[in-house]
Formats: C-alpha cells, structure tokens, sequence
C-alpha cells in the first residue's frame, strides 16, 4: 500500500530511469545478457518496476503514472526475452577501449594484490643479492646471460662491440630476448592458471618472479649502471611487467571464485560469472605481450651509441603513463553509473 504517491515515485524514478536505459542498451546491443551480473541486474529492476506497477495500481493512482509503468514493464518483457535470440557479435574496438579496462578496475583489489607480491619478492631478491656472496648467481640463475656477466661488462660489450663482436652480440641479442618473451609470456599464463590451485601457486610465481627482478634491478644500480638498466627494461618492461601482474590478477579472481570468498553463489554459478573477466584480462595480457615482444626486439636490445638513454628512457615514460591512463580512464563513466554496473 503506498501512502505517500509523491515520495514513491521520488524513491523508485531512479531505477525505472536505469531499467530504461538498459532496456535501451539491450535494444542497442551494447549490453550483454549473457554476462551474469549484468542479467541479475536488469532482471532486478523488471522485477522492481512489476512490483512498483501492482502498488500503482492497488493506489488508484494518475493513469499517466500507470500507463508509463505499464508501458515499461511490457517493454522490459519483450526486450529481456527477445535479447535470447540476439547474435551477440564481438566488437574489438568495443572490448578495447571498454570492456577491458572495465574489467581490470573491477578486479582492482587482485591487481593490487599482485603488486604487493611482486614487491615483497624484489625485496628479497635485493636482500639475497647484498646479503649472500653466492646470492647474485642464485638469484640470477634462470638467466645466465646476466649471472655470467658483470652489468659493467655487459654495458661495455655493448657500447664498444666492434664488426664482429657485433655480430656475436646480435645473436646474443636475439636468444636472449627470445628467452625473455618466453620466460614471461609463461609466466602470465602460469600465473593466470594457477589460479587453480587455490590462489597458492600463483602467489608463489609472483613472488619468485619479484625476487629475479628485484635482483636484477639492485645488480645493476650497485654497480652504477643505473641509467644503462632504465634504458634496457623500461621500453619493453613498461609493457611486460604489468602484463604478468594482471596475469596474476585474473589467477586471484580465478581463486576468488573457486574459494567462495564473500558470495553464498555454488561454485558453478562463481565460475560462470568470472568467466568473461577472466577471458578478457587474459586477452590484454596477450596484446600487451604482443606489443612488449615487438619493442624488445626492434628498440630496447641497441643502446648507445645507437640509440642513447635519454630516448630510450623517455619512450618508455611514455608509455608508461599511456597504459595506466588506458587502464584508469579509458571507458569510464560518471561514477555512480559504473558502481553500478559493477
């Protein structure tokens, strides 16, 4: 029974107004039933709007009020059921630029775990480097052609290489850059997969993959060729490294699911909503990769006097700040809007 009509129809405009521009979306094809969440969501509102109608009508109220609730929830009956015939069509430019970075900040707290790993990793790598005589080879170990060469040598070999010592770097160059791509696109998806096994496996990939870095980075800030590593990694590494984190990020929301944190769903319907996030962040990791793989081959392997620092350095800032202003802004709506959807 409604007793105040003026405060109702206060209360309940919003989500008729949002059930109308769902309905409007579904119509427009640019909201995917098939995306759980999203499903719940508008069937929520339809349910909301047929309640809201039978009290309207049980109040006697204006029949303009009740023929626009009518209207509505007749439109949300024929849209909601006819969207089950709609082909739903990939639209990459649609997925980039929305879906995407959507995704990544709607699993936010599985990025950030991700980083609070990888970073307690570098610590230890930077603590086994100072703290161990034998630690820098340990730490090093995956990768033998830094363990076996001091990063003075390794900067003088490149800046002094003559005909043919270039050419033996350049090989040099192209299997050490190969294993790289290797190592890391493994190390995504592992990182990703292991999701599995409760969340377990891809904590400890994390982290070991922040011990490797964060000794490789403090080996060459010691002995003094700071400069020499921003110039090496950050073309490629402002591209790569995050891509393994938000391989770790959809490994976490994977874990998430299977454990049941915080939902009282079965473990069918938990897994069928991270689902789509899941494929998505997986698919930015692989453009990223793609991308990060090209600019290690083609920039990041000359270094001065081919290419000097500051270029190197400056290209890599850059992109830097592009991916996470993608990341951040790209596809964001005014904010009450994207809690919502969210």
């Amino acid at each position: 029974m409604i007793i105040d009509l003026a405060r109702f129809v206060e209360k309940e405009r919003p989500y008729w107004q949002e059930l109308e521009k769902a309905l409007d979306e579904i119509r427009a094809r640019l909201l995917d039933l098939s995306d759980l969440k999203q499903s719940r969501r508008v069937l929520g509102l339809f349910q909301r709007a047929c309640s809201d109608l039978a009290r309207v009508g049980q109040a006697n109220a204006e029949p303009e009020l009740r023929n626009y609730l009518e209207t509505l929830v007749a439109r949300g009956y024929s849209e909601i059921h006819s969207s089950q015939t709609y082909v739903r069509r990939f639209r990459p430019l649609h997925w980039f630029l929305r879906t995407l970075p959507r995704t990544f900040r709607r699993q936010m707290w599985a990025f950030n775990l991700s980083v609070a790993l990888t970073l307690i990793g570098m610590l230890v790598g930077g603590i086994l480097l100072v703290a161990d005589p034998d630690g820098r080879q340990v730490a090093l170990a995956p990768f033998p052609h830094v363990a076996h060469q001091t990063p003075s040598q390794r900067v003088a070999d490149e800046e002094t290489a003559n005909n043919d010592k270039q050419k033996m770097l350049e090989e040099r160059k192209s299997s050490f850059s190969a294993q790289l791509m290797a190592n890391n696109i493994g190390v995504s998806i592992k990182a990703m997969a292991f999701g599995l096994t409760w969340g377990i496996g891809t904590a400890l990939l994390l982290f070991y993959n922040g011990v490797i870095l964060g000794a490789v980075c403090l080996d060459y800030m010691l002995d003094g060729q700071t400069v020499f590593l921003l110039g090496w990694l950050l073309p490629h590494g402002s591209f790569e490294i995050p891509a393994i984190l938000i391989g770790g990020q959809a490994g976490f929301v994977l874990a998430r699911a299977l454990i049941g944190w915080g939902t009282r769903d079965g473990m069918r319907t938990r897994l069928r909503m991270i689902v789509p996030d899941l494929a998505t962040l997986i698919g930015g990791v692989a453009l990223m990769l793609v991308w990060a793989g090209i600019i290690e081959a083609f920039f990041s392997q000359y270094h001065a006097p081919v290419l000097p620092y500051w270029l190197k350095i400056t290209f890599g800032s850059i992109e830097l700040v592009i991916l996470v202003a993608f990341y951040w802004y790209c596809g964001r709506k005014t904010g009450p809007e994207e809690e919502a959807e969210q």
